[in-house]
């Protein structure tokens, strides 16, 4: 049988994270596919990803230093509306953050849109003042974010298939495009992160991630002066120097670490804390991968990667004091032993790579013109 064409598309490369493995496993899906992204940084490229097909906007990045890619955002859905796409391909994979689906302007060929999520800081208010630092940025966000709401509407008809990440992802889909979605979880490369039956869990517990505002560290430091428990917190990012400032003597920021030392910590940990709504989620199935159970907000991919009473407990979303005292009367209360982690690490396997691959070719085969 003939290698279907398959075009897969971007909205930037410029760090490495989870939707850019994303953008890796359905490659490796298709070999030989086309990759396109309006912004490409080298360094935000990894295997098995070689070559990435940019634009103009590339360039420009280079010329500021790469210090930001914020100033260049107005510019991406043009950038994305002129990839040479056109009739070459038999369907077009696009990977959505906030403007990956105006590439559906550039082709006649069948466009399946993978959603990490609608752009949250778009449509969500609380969301983009969470995120905005102070008044000059709310209102760029609020531009940009009209730009990103406009965008994602007019894209919407075009699509042939949306497949949203989680069910939350999915529900806010249909809440904000009006389109349905089905849920492919996406890829976690479990096999890197495996239990340690040798290694005992010690009386801590671990937030990893980058330290951004809507991960919602500062509740888990909160959580954990109220509760009187050790905190370790793995990662770096923006937020570090005011969560700095809230923390007390039982919280201990490691920064970025090794792998080494991230599933060290992930086996030794009493639970891993999750205390921000995020889209899915991939640290936690990470942890769960070690065998270690989770506390997390009932919201968002927390729906659907922890099972409560079996991988761990969702703790009650709510207001910011309501959060910090539920989950400090849960770490009080928490007995890891009551989690067998030959089930938490079954169930981390759902999520597997090759699961991914297999729903979302079977997914595309439906849309092969």
């Amino acid at each position: 049988m003939t290698q279907p064409r398959i075009a897969i598309v971007h909205e930037r490369f410029t760090e490495f994270g989870g939707s850019e493995a994303v953008v890796g496993e359905l490659s490796e899906t298709w070999p030989g596919t086309d990759v396109f992204a309006p912004i490409v940084d080298p360094a935000g490229v990894r295997p098995p990803l070689t070559t990435v097909h940019d634009t103009w906007l590339s360039r420009a990045y280079a010329a500021t230093g790469r210090r930001s890619h914020a100033p260049l955002l107005p510019f991406v859905p043009r950038a994305l509306r002129r990839l040479p796409l056109g009739s070459r391909y038999d369907a077009v994979v696009v990977s959505h953050h906030a403007f990956a689906t105006q590439a559906a302007f550039a082709t006649d060929a069948p466009v399946i849109a993978y959603v990490h999520s609608p752009a949250r800081w778009a449509w969500d208010k609380d969301f983009r003042a969470q995120e905005a630092g102070g008044r000059a940025g709310q209102l760029a966000l609020a531009t940009l974010g009209r730009l990103a709401r406009s965008g994602e509407l007019r894209a919407a008809p075009k699509l042939s298939h949306v497949v949203a990440n989680s069910r939350a992802v999915a529900a806010r889909v249909n809440d904000w495009w009006g389109l349905p979605a089905t849920v492919t979880y996406p890829p976690v490369q479990i096999d890197r992160f495996t239990p340690d039956a040798s290694i005992p869990r010690d009386d801590f517990f671990l937030f990893a991630g980058r330290l951004v505002p809507y991960k919602r560290p500062d509740l888990a430091i909160r959580a954990a002066q109220r509760a009187g428990c050790r905190l370790v917190i793995l990662g770096d990012g923006r937020f570090r120097t005011h969560l700095e400032t809230l923390a007390g003597p039982e919280t201990t920021f490691l920064g970025a670490t090794s792998h080494e030392v991230l599933l060290d910590t992930y086996r030794r940990c009493r639970a891993l804390l999750m205390p921000g709504v995020e889209d899915f989620g991939i640290v936690p199935v990470e942890a769960m991968a070690c065998g270690t159970p989770i506390l997390a907000v009932n919201q968002g991919g927390a729906l659907d990667t922890v099972s409560p009473g079996n991988t761990g407990e969702h703790i009650p979303h709510g207001p910011d004091e309501a959060v910090v005292d539920h989950l400090a009367k849960a770490m009080l209360t928490f007995d890891p032993t009551a989690y067998n982690p030959a089930t938490i690490r079954t169930h981390a396997e759902t999520f597997s790579p090759t699961a991914f691959r297999s729903q979302m070719a079977a997914t595309v085969a439906q849309f092969l013109r």
